[in-house]
């Protein structure tokens, strides 16, 4: 299963969709394995802007 962002709402928040079939519990573990990879890439971030 992936995902893909789509063209912002009115607005302006971005939105995403599944493109491919899937329950909601497997949609429900994609979205929670992207916070923690944009968890992890904000601690990276953070790293880098405090050396």
């Amino acid at each position: 299963m992936s995902f893909s962002f789509t063209d912002p709402k009115p607005n302006n928040e971005p939105s995403f969709s599944f493109t491919e079939p899937a329950d909601v519990e497997e949609q429900l573990q994609a979205i929670a394995d992207m916070a923690h990879e944009i968890l992890r890439l904000v601690a990276a971030l953070r790293r880098q802007i405090n050396n």
